[in-house]
């Protein structure tokens, strides 16, 4: 029997995928459920898996832009696993290999597993597919280096260009970004934050963090629980524009953005003015890992109310981030460097961070930004703060 795949929809608003990537070949022998293909639409890549055993007939090309509902390949479920093809049993987990010694991760990128609370080991097993794309890009680096070193003994070597497909994820951030610039009255405020409390805090209680939720904690959740705080006192910031009223949210479901193999990603973490700080760091690995992992649904990337990005992760001291319509406002975290700062009339070294909003001058208006940035630096050189919505305890403890 010959059955049809047909290209799922990945939403309601999505009536066209490229087809990225074949992970099989054509006439391979392949089993039910298995991932055969890569797609990837203007908000999200997912994968396309065959839906029962057999061998397959590729009909769609990679980079091909499909329809929803077209065809990409056929299974001929009649045709049986060719004799000696038997997939081979998965080794027993103490039999695993740990090669994370042989690998060698440059600074930055151990700082960013690090924030990701990603262990070295944990990101090599996650490396379960090498397609032609990666093989090319490290032979490329390879030719890139053998061609260096020859062109510094004989500069002879022909200029060249070369030309590839722009993506659909990356079409659409290319618009988007239009958009902002022209649709919006853009500006960025900026402030820094001395980062020795919360160090201190994360160095004292990480062992017992890390026993009982199982994760590491990181910076992120500290700052997305005192964005979601630091809203409550400036709404504008956590509101929106639509047509000529302004919708001003209740709640804060920030999108937290990350760095997926297919470019940004903004997945969101629903009601952060209801969660723990513990509460959130697992909400934020949860779907910071379906993000690289290509699992994140478009629900799950839909209904922001503010967004936090996280330049310091690759090395970025100060930046300005650009608004994700239709929120009105963005933070923007950098790396955290040790500089001299004046403390109490003396001249001390402390770790500070350089921290940007970015918001729609149509709505905020400056006192406001600055008003967040002023808020958002005291809960974080003061953590305990978010303990009492912002207070200080003593005013808590007496006014209620």
């Amino acid at each position: 029997m010959i059955i049809d795949i047909k290209i799922p929809s990945p939403g309601e608003s999505i009536s066209e995928v490229e087809l990225t990537t074949w992970f099989v070949a054509n006439g391979d022998f392949v089993e039910q459920d298995q991932e055969i293909a890569e797609l990837e639409s203007d908000k999200a890549t997912l994968t396309l898996s065959a839906e029962k055993a057999g061998v397959i007939n590729i009909i769609a090309n990679e980079g091909d832009t499909i329809d929803v509902g077209n065809v990409a390949c056929t299974i001929d479920t009649a045709q049986a696993r060719p004799e000696g093809s038997e997939s081979k049993p998965a080794k027993k987990t103490e039999e695993k290999t740990n090669n994370t010694d042989a690998v060698k991760f440059t600074p930055v990128a151990k700082q960013m597993l690090d924030n990701e609370n990603i262990s070295a080991a944990d990101f090599m097993d996650k490396v379960k597919r090498i397609s032609s794309k990666e093989v090319a890009f490290v032979l490329s680096q390879k030719e890139d280096i053998s061609s260096s070193a020859v062109t510094s003994q004989n500069n002879t070597e022909p200029r060249g260009e070369e030309r590839k497909k722009m993506s659909s994820l990356r079409k659409k951030l290319s618009k988007r970004l239009v958009q902002v610039k022209n649709q919006t009255a853009m500006l960025t405020t900026f402030n820094e934050i001395n980062m020795q409390q919360v160090i201190d805090l994360r160095s004292k209680y990480k062992v017992e963090f890390a026993e009982k939720f199982g994760i590491k904690l990181g910076f992120m959740s500290f700052f997305t629980k005192a964005a979601s705080i630091a809203l409550q006192y400036h709404p504008n910031i956590n509101a929106m524009i639509d047509d000529e009223e302004i919708v001003l949210f209740n709640y804060t479901d920030i999108g937290i953005a990350v760095q997926a193999p297919k470019g940004l990603m903004v997945p969101v973490v629903r009601d952060v003015n209801k969660l723990s700080l513990a509460e959130t760091e697992l909400a934020i690995a949860e779907i910071a890992k379906k993000a690289r992992d290509g699992k994140i649904s478009l629900d799950e990337m839909s209904g922001g109310t503010f967004t936090i990005t996280n330049g310091g992760v690759f090395g970025s001291l100060l930046s300005t981030p650009i608004i994700n319509p239709p929120q009105s406002g963005i933070l923007g975290m950098h790396n955290i460097v040790e500089r001299p700062i004046a403390e109490n009339g003396k001249v001390v070294i402390r770790p500070m961070m350089y921290v940007a909003l970015s918001y729609d001058h149509r709505l905020v208006d400056g006192k406001e930004s600055v008003g967040f940035l002023v808020k958002l630096k005291e809960l974080i050189e003061q953590p305990e703060k978010m303990l009492f919505g912002g207070s200080e305890p003593g005013e808590k403890l007496i006014l209620g």
